[in-house]
């Protein structure tokens, strides 16, 4: 009797030899990807998957003196955006990994929020001051810093905050980008410069008493517009399509919305208070 396996049987035997080949192929690769190993070929940018960190800043609330009656629902009101803008500077940061430059988290997120709640924090001051003694060097608790924990958007690595105080209150860039026909295009080739409504030709006739702090502030307007400009050409090159918009003209946008209302207010402490001077805060890129 021949003990030479049927033709069937060998097929048999082929195709089992080959499952078990490919069942052990395939634990290699899963022992693999268990061991750590990636793929040659995943694309996986680490700097990408990075924590990006979160933004830390001084806590105001804990600041304040105590509250008169009468400005309590405008701080109160006040303080509820620093914490609303928090959690947008905190998301904005997530959504960006990975744009810009090295300079980017300072100049698109860190540096907006800083003007942003000195804005706040002035609204805060003159709202006690209008009943009692106006709150001194809030000013002071406006900057914020970026807690490590990861890359930066960029790529640059995360510096500690310090003593940077809790995440309780916080600003961020808000209105950036928004500045109408404000340069889109990013700040790539010729800069162009920066133009501004007039507030000078706009406001009423200016009490005595008031002439020379808005006078001192009018002058602000025109150094924060120089300033701008000069960021403009500095800075050539640098960041994606909407860098002009986060890293110049919304930052401008927030300072000016600080000086008219300061300007506002001087007027209407011994006459009407001008309203709609925000309207004038915005600013364009003219290419």
């Amino acid at each position: 009797m021949s003990r030479a396996l049927p033709k069937h049987n060998k097929r048999r035997v082929a195709v089992i030899g080959g499952a078990a080949a490919l069942a052990l192929t395939g634990a290699v690769v899963v022992t693999s990807a268990l061991a750590g190993e990636t793929p040659k070929n995943s694309g996986t940018n680490a700097q990408t998957l990075a924590s990006p960190g979160t933004i830390s800043c001084p806590d105001v609330a804990s600041k304040l003196p105590a509250i008169p009656a009468t400005a309590k629902a405008e701080v109160d009101r006040n303080l509820t955006l620093l914490n609303t803008q928090i959690a947008e500077a905190n998301k904005r940061l997530v959504d960006t990994v990975g744009q810009g430059g090295p300079n980017f988290v300072n100049n698109a997120i860190l540096g907006p929020l800083k003007d942003k709640r000195v804005a706040t924090v002035n609204r805060i001051a003159t709202a006690i001051g209008r009943t009692a003694a106006k709150p001194q060097g809030l000013d002071a608790l406006a900057p914020c810093t970026l807690n490590g924990g990861g890359v930066n958007p960029g790529g640059a690595a995360t510096q500690p905050a310090g003593n940077a105080g809790n995440n309780g209150n916080a600003g961020n860039n808000g209105n950036a980008g928004n500045n109408g026909n404000a340069g889109n295009a990013g700040n790539a080739g010729a800069a162009g410069t920066i133009s501004c409504p007039d507030v000078a030709s706009k406001l009423p006739a200016i009490p005595a008493t008031a002439k020379a702090e808005v006078d001192r502030n009018l002058t602000l307007l025109n150094t924060q517009i120089a300033e701008a400009n000069k960021r403009l050409v500095d800075t050539v090159g640098q960041g994606g399509p909407n860098f002009v918009n986060n890293a110049i003209l919304g930052p401008l946008k927030d300072k000016r919305v600080a000086t008219v209302n300061r300007i506002a207010t001087a007027i209407g402490r011994t006459a009407a208070k001008p309203q709609g001077l925000d309207a004038l805060a915005p600013c364009a890129l003219n290419k």
